[in-house]
């Protein structure tokens, strides 16, 4: 995923967040240093205890 947004690949990013702490694990965008500016764009509750987030890219204009 990562080699994908860097080559600008991705044009959404959909995650889906269950609110458990597990610890130290990798990272999930990892430490980048070309760092790429996302706006949320929906949420929506799935049952009692998931949420989905839909994550856009902002391109330049």
């Amino acid at each position: 995923m990562r080699t994908l947004i860097e080559h600008d690949l991705i044009d959404e990013v959909r995650l889906v967040v269950f609110p458990v702490v597990l610890g130290a694990r990798e990272r999930l965008f990892g430490e980048a240093s070309g760092r790429k500016p996302m706006r949320l764009v929906d949420t929506k509750t799935i049952g009692d205890s998931l949420a989905l987030l839909t994550y856009e890219f902002v391109r330049d204009a």
